[in-house]
């Protein structure tokens, strides 16, 4: 998805009726749509080639194949689509064999909607990162690796819930971008200027990530002769 297009989603669901509440339930999650539905392997091999979309939403149980198996001829494309299993079958086999093969997700019908706009909206959100360090060309760090792993239903209310008062997760990952550019380490006044905040409010982000022990701060001599504190990014 580049710029503001919006994700691009195939349904491939033989039940034409559960395909038409899948659609219905795009339809209402921001920046989504359905390119097409595919009912049969070759509809979806066809539509695969022609529309090359971003997502698709994938069953299992099909008169004319295996959605497992189709699960790993989608892995052999050249364009890699990322794959939500929504499907009836139970089996702990299957949910394992889906997950190491490369799924986003795994939701068991029947679909609630709430579960089905979290695993949307969490993709949306792993879909806009990947984006953007593809535009950015650059080398991935560690943290943004991990936060490109990170799929867990809680992942991103987790991250959250640990945070002190006054600590947005937004806030500090952009303090943390900052701090990763510059290996001599900088002042709070810097960072506040780079980030876009009062010094004071940085001084709170950096402080706070001394006390998590993920920099290091020391004291030196600013541009005006007066001590101040310096931090340098320490993991």
């Amino acid at each position: 998805m580049k710029g503001n297009r919006e994700i691009e989603v195939l349904i491939v669901e033989d039940d034409l009726r559960v395909a038409e509440i899948q659609r219905r339930f795009l339809e209402q999650i921001e920046g989504f749509q359905t390119v097409g539905i595919a009912a049969s392997h070759e509809e979806a091999k066809t539509l695969i080639d022609i529309l090359q979309p971003d997502l698709l939403l994938l069953d299992i149980f099909f008169p004319d194949m295996n959605g497992l198996d189709f699960l790993k001829e989608i892995k052999q494309q050249p364009k890699q689509m990322n794959v939500i299993m929504i499907t009836a079958a139970k089996e702990i086999h299957k949910v394992q064999e889906a997950i190491s093969i490369g799924v986003f997700d795994y939701i068991i019908k029947p679909v609630v909607f709430e579960r089905f706009k979290q695993s949307l909206l969490r993709y949306k959100d792993y879909h806009k990162k990947l984006v953007q360090l593809e535009e950015d060309g650059l080398h991935v760090t560690q943290q943004q690796v991990d936060k490109l792993l990170r799929k867990e239903i809680e992942a991103g209310t987790s991250e959250k819930s640990y945070l002190p008062k006054g600590i947005d997760p937004l806030t500090l990952e952009k303090v943390l971008e900052v701090l990763g550019r510059e290996i001599r380490g900088l002042t709070a006044e810097i960072v506040a200027k780079e980030v876009g905040v009062s010094r004071t409010t940085a001084r709170r982000y950096l402080e706070h990530l001394v006390s998590e022990e993920k920099i290091e701060a020391d004291l030196a001599y600013g541009t005006v002769g007066r001590p101040e504190r310096v931090y340098i990014v320490s993991i």
